[in-house]
């Protein structure tokens, strides 16, 4: 049985993966300092072939160890996001890209990464030319310029597969609720209204599970995907956020959406997405957007009530 290292693998998208890749009879190891104090991977404490590690991916002793006992890396500890990585640039760069540093020092040639990049490293373009993997990258945010220099770093390496991802939706047991439609559907149904700014600015979605089984099928086929990036998301979830609103409307009909017309946004992303790459290498996105508000009306009836479920 192959060893997955997942650093990371307590958070938002290492809650859904691991589970996954225990299914799919990989033995997993999950390295995460638990900063958040989530619990979110209790379900497997009793499995087998299920590790977990308290302790940080920026020990260089501890992950040159793991390391030597691990057939693949997928490196999900990250400082994520515009916010989080302007609130500590130092931080962000440590971890999400010195660390990364650090794997490739350490790993062996024939150990495969795969990593979870962004396709905000699109940058503002015109919303009208969709962007494939060709397109230059122009991130306009420090977390995607450090995101876009570690795929740079990985990629010219070897066997590296790295998944530009859209921006991700949908309940995971460690709940995240600033991705902008869990971030939509949360206020919809705490405050009741919406405050939009630049309601045209578009992006492309993806839901959690989608996600999870993209990092697996890239496992799976591995040799004829190596050394590339591929952009991942949902091909008919290219939305403005005035057509995400409204969609979400029709989910929460009693939802009042404001555009301002003054003040403006701070994340400027505005871009449309080709993800016909990972298409052709048989990886299509399952669930739809509808699907995963509809998971979110659900979940949040079911968190606790705390002032910040960013911390849940």
């Amino acid at each position: 049985m192959e060893k997955v290292l997942v650093t990371g693998g307590a958070g938002y998208l290492g809650s859904v993966l691991v589970g996954r890749l225990l299914n799919r009879k990989y033995r997993v190891t999950v390295l995460d300092n638990l900063f958040y104090n989530q619990v979110s991977l209790l379900q497997y404490a009793g499995h087998p072939h299920f590790e977990f590690i308290l302790g940080d991916m920026m020990n260089g002793p501890l992950m040159q160890g793991l390391l030597k006992t691990h057939d693949i890396i997928i490196p999900l500890a990250a400082i994520v996001g515009m916010k989080a990585c302007d609130s500590n640039p130092q931080l962000a760069r440590a971890l999400n890209l010195d660390a990364i540093k650090q794997i490739l020092d350490f790993r062996s040639a024939n150990q495969r990464i795969i990593f979870p990049c962004t396709n905000s490293g699109y940058g503002t373009k015109s919303a009208q030319l969709y962007c494939d993997e060709n397109t230059s990258l122009e991130p306009v945010s420090l977390y995607g310029q450090i995101k876009v220099e570690a795929e740079r770093i990985l990629l010219n390496s070897n066997n590296v597969i790295s998944l530009r991802l859209a921006t991700v939706f949908g309940p995971s047991p460690r709940m995240r609720i600033e991705l902008l439609v869990n971030d939509f559907v949360y206020r919809a149904i705490k405050d009741g209204f919406l405050v939009i700014f630049e309601k045209d600015f578009k992006r492309n979605y993806i839901h959690i599970e989608d996600v999870a089984e993209c990092f697996c099928f890239s496992l799976e086929h591995f040799a004829e995907m190596k050394d590339e990036a591929y952009n991942v998301g949902l091909s008919d979830a290219n939305l403005s956020k005035e057509e995400l609103a409204l969609k979400i409307k029709t989910h929460i009909p009693s939802l009042y959406i404001h555009y301002a017309e003054v003040g403006s946004d701070p994340d400027r992303r505005n871009y449309i997405i080709s993800n016909e790459k990972i298409k052709q290498r048989g990886f299509i996105a399952r669930h739809s957007l509808d699907e995963g508000i509809q998971q979110l009306i659900k979940a949040y009836k079911m968190l606790p009530a705390r002032s910040n479920f960013n911390n849940y």
